[in-house]
């Protein structure tokens, strides 16, 4: 099976879990910290920005946004996620507009957003640096690209990345907290990660090296927004895993 399908596969069987998570933070006060940090971002005194939400997933993104009055595009690969992210938007379902695409092959125009948001994702691809590519060609002259991720899963090839993990996964036991990696099909996951080319690389100076290379006029990054965004339940997770934005402008 090609990595593409089989990562596919796994998040299609991962639907229900992973929008679970997605849910309770939209009924949570993480929705409102989340929007903050994404629109204090956003090209200034804009009430008519295109959005592209990208790897949408259950749809959190796109549905905070959607709701704020903004101009939704939502992708993702998975047919199950994006019709799981439908169910979750409820009543602003019509005015999402969704997208069945590849993020490292997006079927768009050139220069068609003003704004494109991501998260988790990156990681997760075959082919991020291509996937780079595409996002700043469908972004509009002097519109603003928002990645949030992290390192996930470089544990699997440092040693002590791998002892930080554990150190996570024994905190989490002990306080008592749902794993949000034991509880999933880590197994699966991990032999797909093992394949992707993020897994071994030091992020974001990785992204960094890459989008200096596509004539962006500003990238600025934030390795502590994780402060702002996670749950209680989330740092204890993924203490060992910090989550970083990459803010490019083109």
């Amino acid at each position: 099976m090609r990595l593409f399908d089989e990562n596919k596969k796994y998040w299609t069987n991962r639907t229900i879990g992973y929008s679970k998570v997605n849910e309770e933070e939209l009924n949570s006060i993480q929705k409102e910290k989340w929007l903050n940090v994404l629109t204090e971002s956003f090209p200034k005194n804009r009430n008519d920005l295109k959005i592209l939400d990208i790897g949408t997933g259950p749809g959190f993104f796109a549905i905070l946004l959607a709701e704020s009055g903004y101009d939704v595009t939502a992708v993702d690969c998975t047919h199950s996620m994006l019709e799981r992210a439908k169910v979750n938007s409820g009543k602003y379902r019509d005015n999402i507009h969704w997208l069945l695409s590849d993020a490292q092959k997006l079927e768009i125009k050139d220069e068609t957003f003003d704004v494109i948001v991501s998260r988790n994702l990156t990681w997760n691809l075959e082919n991020p640096e291509k996937a780079y590519c595409e996002w700043i060609r469908v972004l509009k002259k002097d519109g603003v690209l928002l990645n949030f991720d992290a390192n996930w899963y470089n544990h699997l090839f440092d040693g002590n990345m791998k002892r930080e993990y554990e150190n996570d996964r024994k905190r989490v036991k002990e306080m008592r907290f749902d794993d949000h990696y034991t509880c999933t099909d880590i197994d699966s996951m991990e032999k797909i990660a093992k394949k992707l080319p993020l897994s071994q690389c030091i992020r974001p100076q990785w992204d960094v090296s890459i989008l200096e290379n596509l004539n962006v006029t500003k990238i600025k990054l934030n390795l502590h927004v994780w402060k702002r965004v996670w749950s209680n339940e989330e740092k204890i997770n993924y203490n060992s895993t910090p989550m970083f934005s990459i803010f490019v402008q083109k």
